[in-house]
């Protein structure tokens, strides 16, 4: 599967043209690209706004603290929510 193949070191972040904003009309949170636009949920909102230069196991540590969950879990998640973003050209790892 993909998902395994994101590294806890990968540092994920929006790729370029890419936006995370919550759409006006509908009050969701969307991500805008030049070639249209995909609605969120909150799962992948939360995962989203971490992309600021952390590391993938920083966003998942960030995330069980906040939530209170099991790091264990919520990291096989956040690396199938971020090799769907990244297979869609949405989000770029480094």
């Amino acid at each position: 599967m993909r998902a395994t193949t994101i590294s806890d070191l990968a540092r994920p972040s929006l790729a370029k043209g890419v936006r995370l904003q919550i759409d006006s009309a509908t009050g969701k949170s969307v991500l805008l690209y030049p070639e249209g636009i995909v609605e969120l949920n909150e799962t992948a909102h939360e995962i989203l706004s971490r992309c600021d230069g952390r590391t993938l196991s920083e966003i998942v540590s960030d995330l069980a603290e906040e939530y209170d969950a099991d790091p264990a879990t919520l990291v096989a998640d956040v690396r199938e929510t971020l090799a769907d973003l990244q297979q869609r050209k949405l989000i770029e790892l480094t």
